[in-house]
């Protein structure tokens, strides 16, 4: 795969990663949220679709060379999401604080480039 294929991919992953986890902004603050939280406000069927929405993230890493080790770690967070993310209120706070698909949109980005620096 060549390097402008990969960064493509990258590109994609952002915006999805952007979609599910900052998309929106409060008004007069810095918080920003997104569809994760919202659908995660969805009893059951919320999380999972979220879930759904964030195992593509992976599968774009995946498609884009990252290697195994940190497609596991991302798998970590989208199952720690998906679990956490279930219970009533915890979760749904969660859901809106914790970012897990920028943070695994991070550890694609860092294997990409450790991969491409021992290329050069």
């Amino acid at each position: 795969m060549t390097t402008d294929h990969r960064h493509h991919r990258l590109a994609r992953m952002d915006r999805l990663s952007h979609l599910l986890d900052n998309q929106f902004r409060i008004p007069g603050t810095g918080f920003r949220f997104g569809l994760d939280g919202l659908l995660g406000l969805l009893p059951g069927a919320g999380d999972l679709a979220a879930a759904a929405l964030s195992a593509y993230v992976i599968i774009e890493a995946r498609r884009a060379g990252v290697r195994v080790p940190a497609l596991m770690r991302m798998g970590v967070n989208v199952g720690a999401d998906l679990v956490i993310g279930s219970v009533p209120l915890l979760g749904d706070a969660v859901d809106f604080f914790w970012k897990a698909n920028r943070a695994n949109l991070r550890l694609a980005q860092k294997d990409i480039e450790a991969q491409e620096r021992k290329i050069r």
